[in-house]
């Protein structure tokens, strides 16, 4: 379990490249421990980027890395590597290419149409390519992120009381932030058809994997959901 280690981390320094990397070191190790073949001859790309953290960690395994987002914002020793930009509420994702492995992590919950782009996923998978989507669902701890705990009484009361107490916030819900539910994600997918769930769990205590079979309880006490899909051939 990360999460105490995260905390504290978050506390001292803030969401540094080292905090993402503790993130993604550990996501990672999920992911092998799922039966993914991390390492040479994957190919991967991280969509929704940000810095490039998760991505070079996979690239430092021997991984194929693409990295693609709105913008450019790597970190430096990562410049160098493949960018592709994208608008995922806009663009389409066909111009990205496939990959045996897609990260889209911490990106789900600032999409405006969410629904669209779990539609469009498969498209950018090889067949028996996997997704690895991780996003913070609206009514877990973190919810409104900065404005955390005071989503827990609607996207609307919430900031607002935020901003009385003279706290500066960027997340504005209805425009970078948006409400997602676990439950509602996970039936999107059933519905359309075109992924197959393989695992789900609590990112940051995977150990509690069960609490994702849960519903309402699963909305609350998943800090961040991960899933791990699969494309249907």
């Amino acid at each position: 379990m990360i999460l105490p280690q995260l905390l504290w981390r978050f506390a001292r320094h803030r969401d540094d490249p080292e905090f993402y990397r503790m993130q993604a070191e550990d996501a990672i190790r999920w992911l092998a421990s799922r039966g993914v073949g991390i390492g040479p001859g994957l190919s991967v790309l991280d969509l929704g980027c940000g810095h490039g953290v998760f991505g070079g960690a996979l690239r430092d395994r021997g991984c194929a890395v693409t990295f693609a987002d709105e913008s450019n914002a790597l970190l430096d020793r990562f410049r160098g590597e493949p960018f592709k930009p994208i608008d995922l509420d806009r663009d389409d994702v066909g111009t990205l290419g496939t990959y045996d492995l897609v990260i889209c992590s911490n990106v789900f919950e600032h999409l405006s149409q969410p629904r669209r782009f779990l539609r469009e996923a498969h498209r950018l998978l090889k067949p028996g390519g996997r997704l690895y989507l991780s996003w913070t669902n609206w009514l877990s701890p973190w919810g409104g992120h900065e404005f955390s705990p005071w989503h827990y009484l609607g996207p609307r009361l919430g900031p607002r009381i935020h901003d009385a107490l003279g706290k500066p916030r960027f997340h504005k819900p209805g425009v970078n932030l948006f409400v997602t539910h676990i439950g509602r994600t996970l039936g999107w997918i059933a519905a359309d058809g075109t992924l197959a769930t393989e695992a789900r769990a609590p990112r940051y205590y995977t150990e509690l994997g069960f609490l994702l079979a849960l519903p309402v309880v699963r909305e609350c006490l998943a800090w961040n959901c991960a899933l791990l899909l699969r494309r249907k051939d």
